[in-house]
């Protein structure tokens, strides 16, 4: 997505100044001039290869329709949390949704990402689980490419294997506009991402729609990676690149046991920061 306003580019002072991975994404022709210590947030803007093949194996991708969200968010709310602007901020707060606390996105041509920098287990854990709904999907959007790169709604999750953004890999799970769901392709921005579509259109505007998938099989199927641990994850509404206004709800994001329901909603784990490496700026360099 453009950082700018507009599609013109931020220089590299500015990216410099805000060692924000979700905005440098598209610096990456100039990423010699940023600062030699990167964060997650700077990994998660530099990600995505285009494998449809791969999602045959890619298990479980458990889908469903409610009327309320799987999950409620915990008592701590939204601590823990961090926000991260490439255009202006997009709205996020809890909300009641029919007495389940979930969070709500909304952007009015904004974009701006929220993260939570987690060190999570995925050998005991690989299961993602969770629950998101939207009010409208986009129309009139090549959205493989860097100026149609808006979504009603996306969640990315982070693997940091170095301190460089290059170094970090990230899938993002989204909910499209027109891509076809099982749809795979490259971050436009850098190689070391892959967009997966589990959503896609109209057809479910407006409902809950409940997601699980084995983030470690991910890995394997989509960078031939074995990952045990991942550092992070997020959650992004954005309309700066289409001029739109959109909005829309989360419940809980869970990492669950293989064989554990994907309706149960375990404790709040404790969390672990990753040592050494300063997420925020992994994330603004690789997460657009």
């Amino acid at each position: 997505m453009s950082i700018a306003d507009g599609n013109s580019a931020r220089s590299a002072e500015e990216i410099h100044i805000a060692v924000n991975f979700w905005r440098a994404l598209p610096f990456l022709d100039d990423m010699t001039k940023l600062p030699p210590v990167i964060s997650l947030a700077a990994a998660l803007a530099l990600m995505s290869i285009g494998h449809p093949q791969a999602l045959q194996a890619m298990g479980p991708d458990g889908a469903g329709s409610d009327d309320h969200p799987v999950a409620a968010f915990t008592d701590d709310g939204l601590d823990g949390w961090e926000e991260r602007s490439f255009n202006g901020n997009t709205q996020y707060e809890l909300v009641s949704e029919k007495g389940v606390s979930v969070l709500k996105a909304h952007t009015v041509q904004q974009a701006s990402v929220l993260f939570r920098e987690e060190t999570i287990n995925i050998l005991e854990t690989p299961v993602l689980s969770w629950s998101w709904k939207v009010d409208r999907v986009y129309t009139d959007i090549d959205e493989k490419t860097k100026k149609g790169d808006d979504f009603p709604a996306r969640l990315y999750v982070v693997k940091e294997f170095g301190f460089l953004p290059w170094e970090s890999y990230v899938i993002t799970y989204i909910w499209a506009s027109e891509s076809p769901v099982g749809d795979i392709w490259t971050n436009p921005y850098t190689d070391n991402g892959r967009m997966v579509v589990l959503q896609s259109g109209d057809a479910y505007v407006g409902e809950w729609r409940t997601q699980s998938r084995n983030v470690a099989q991910d890995f394997k199927n989509l960078f031939d990676l074995d990952v045990e641990e991942i550092d992070g994850y997020a959650v992004m509404v954005d309309g700066d690149n289409t001029k739109v206004e959109a909005v829309a709800w989360f419940g809980a994001i869970n990492f669950l046991p293989l064989q554990a329901p994907l309706s149960e909603q375990p404790a709040a784990p404790e969390v672990q920061r990753a040592t050494g490496r300063d997420l925020d700026a992994t994330i603004s360099t690789i997460a657009r």
